[in-house]
């Protein structure tokens, strides 16, 4: 027990270190976006493409990336990934040079590519690695690695270019993208050669199916309502947790704050309050249900703080839709795979297509901001959030 014990410990560090790097990856766009409205003098919703280019590679790599896995297994995705993120970061280099706003979009595309691939490794194997009772306590530790991360990005890029965010110029950026590229291709590294072992649900091999009988009853991944109703809450889900990460920068530059860059650090340390409850409470005293019902009230009383409060004030409830996105993840996860044996590794698809709500919501957050402000642009998330408290009250218990 104490050696198997030792592998988990191991796995988890490792693929905590990965999942540091798709938050850092996903933060290097809260510095892109008012860096790129500045430089190249486009409008906010025109700024928040790049997130849509990030997101949407999760629409279409979504499921190729459940057949790659199928085919080649966790650990090697994992470092196929790595590959795509460096290519992605070193198209940002002649986007700059070129101040090309597309070419910034395909660079984003690229390394949202290798994001898709990863999520779609470490998010299942996570949540398979051990009891499926305590995955949302594995998943919050995953989630404090990345989520950390976020403002990492930001504020390493302003230390090493050496100036606040208004001053900065597109030429700035190369120092930065260089160091970025060779860490991530080291990590590429560090998951090829590292011990990972393999992993697989309960029933997922097809001769195995009587392990579960619910699943062994199905003929399709689309037969589970659970799954398709959980696939809609965490579409939801990353749409509204991306605008409360990505938007820290410019809102403060929109309310005029000073050193708009130092605010990112709100919603990470938010979310890393609710992933610390998350660890000590599941599933010993609450069930990830439960941490889904709260959070989602804590989220939607966030929302409407930030739009009702005076802009100055209004910034730090960011903090208490943080603290309620934190735990949304790491029980959607565990809530939406429950129950599906053979079909694991396709409803994970499903759920990694559903990132791309990262692309939608925050464009339309982007261009309600520019038609009624950024403050009362937050109301795009009420509605989010109000769909995942149905989820957390009754949708994860619908079984056909």
């Amino acid at each position: 027990m104490t050696q198997k014990n030792n592998k988990i410990a191991v796995a988890l560090l490792v693929v905590g270190v990965m999942f540091f790097a798709i938050g850092f990856a996903l933060g290097i766009n809260s510095y892109l976006i008012p860096l790129l409205k500045n430089a190249l003098q486009v409008s906010s919703g025109e700024s928040y493409l790049i997130l849509a280019a990030t997101f949407s590679a999760f629409l279409i790599f979504g499921y190729p990336a459940s057949l790659v896995i199928a085919k080649i297994g966790y650990k090697k995705t994992m470092t196929l990934s790595f590959l795509m993120f460096a290519a992605g970061f070193l198209l940002y280099l002649p986007s700059a040079s070129m101040e090309s706003l597309p070419l910034f979009l395909l660079a984003s595309f690229v390394s949202g590519m290798g994001n898709a691939f990863l999520q779609a490794s470490v998010n299942p194997y996570i949540t398979i690695l051990g009891p499926i009772e305590s995955a949302a306590k594995r998943m919050s530790y995953m989630g404090i690695a990345n989520k950390l991360a976020w403002p990492v990005a930001p504020l390493f890029l302003s230390l090493v270019i050496g100036k606040s965010v208004e001053n900065v110029q597109l030429a700035d950026i190369s120092l930065p993208f260089y160091i970025i590229i060779a860490t991530f291709l080291l990590l590429g590294a560090l998951a090829y050669f590292s011990p990972l072992p393999e992993v697989k649900a309960a029933g997922e091999d097809e001769d195995s199916a009587d392990e579960c009988a619910y699943a062994a009853k199905k003929t399709s991944v689309w037969q589970f309502p659970h799954l398709l109703l959980g696939v809609l809450a965490l579409f939801l889900y990353v749409g509204v947790e991306t605008i409360s990460l990505s938007t820290l920068v410019d809102y403060a530059q929109s309310i005029n704050l000073p050193n708009a860059e130092l605010y990112a650090w709100i919603a990470p340390v938010g979310m890393v309050i609710g992933y610390l409850c998350g660890i000590i409470f599941i599933p010993k005293y609450i069930s990830q249900a439960t941490a889904l019902l709260i959070c989602s009230i804590l989220a939607i009383f966030g929302s409407l703080m930030v739009v009702f409060t005076p802009e100055d004030i209004s910034i730090w409830f960011i903090a208490f839709m943080a603290v309620g996105c934190s735990l949304m993840w790491p029980a959607l996860w565990p809530l939406a795979m429950q129950d599906l044996g053979k079909f694991t590794k396709a409803g994970s698809s499903l759920m990694v297509i559903a990132i791309v709500g990262g692309a939608l919501i925050p464009t339309i957050y982007g261009f309600v901001k520019d038609a009624i402000g950024a403050q009362q642009a937050y109301w795009v998330c009420v509605p989010c959030f109000l769909y995942i408290l149905y989820y957390a009250l009754k949708g994860h218990k619908i079984r056909s």
